[in-house]
């Protein structure tokens, strides 16, 4: 089983820089996006064969996320239950047999960390929600997480280290997430390699130069490490300031 998570800015825009051929070639079993930036009826996607769920933000062209499944679940639905935090269109989760599927877009915490406050917030809540989902069986979840975990997964560690995405206090929070049970599947299969990001600003000509961050996570449930077959950041995919990441399953 392959699945898929790419955060696209902008789908609109993304299928204008050929996001239906990339999704073709990835040929993903569950495939998310996170910053849909769209509204209900703006957009008209083909995907034969795909069952498409959405979760729109209030605002408009901003956050929102999608997913797409071969199969269909058993049950799907949007935000945690918590309206404070369920007006930007951030998660989706979809019931399967044996597992739950999660996308998530996690809140930015902005220019001069003025968002910060209210992102350790999300985290308390939104690992909350996982740890409660996995009482009744094992979850995967994915997106665009807006966190450099450790100096190792972004370029420029030491300049950056009171800037958004790589604050003491999300990397803690990652960490927690770590501590509660869930596996970062990239780095579980390559605990050392370098020079592999997610995310490149669009200044500076950052791609270019390969000065990126690693934001985008596939992250598994500890009852899951037997199923884990592998993990990929397609770099060479572009279309958006991130690309796809992957993690491929035992079935």
């Amino acid at each position: 089983m392959k699945l898929v998570s790419w955060n696209v800015n902008g789908l609109r825009a993304c299928v204008e820089k050929g996001f239906i051929n990339i999704f073709k070639e990835l040929d993903a079993d569950i495939f998310c996006v996170q910053e849909t930036k769209m509204q209900e009826g703006q957009l008209d996607l083909e995907l034969p064969g795909y069952y498409q769920y959405f979760n729109y933000a209030e605002k408009k062209g901003y956050s929102g996320t999608a997913v797409f499944c071969r199969k269909a679940p058993l049950k799907a639905w949007n935000g945690m239950g918590i309206e404070e935090h369920d007006k930007e269109g951030r998660v989706i989760t979809l019931e399967f047999e044996d597992f739950y599927f999660v996308t998530v877009y996690t809140p930015n915490s902005q220019n001069e960390l003025k968002r910060l406050d209210y992102r350790m917030e999300w985290e308390e809540v939104f690992l909350n929600y996982l740890k409660e989902l996995e009482k009744k069986k094992s979850v995967i979840f994915a997106g665009d997480l807006n966190v450099a975990h450790q100096e190792i997964d972004l370029k420029n560690p030491k300049t950056n280290r009171r800037n958004a995405g790589f604050t003491d206090e999300e990397r803690a929070a990652f960490g927690k997430l770590l501590e509660s049970g869930f596996i970062d599947t990239f780095r579980y299969f390559y605990p050392h390699k370098e020079g592999i990001y997610s995310w490149w600003s669009y200044r500076f000509r950052a791609r270019e130069k390969n000065a990126g961050w690693r934001i985008d996570y596939f992250m598994a449930s500890e009852c899951l490490k037997e199923r884990l077959k592998d993990a990929a950041i397609h770099t060479e995919i572009t279309g958006s300031d991130h690309c796809p990441v992957e993690l491929e399953l035992l079935d």
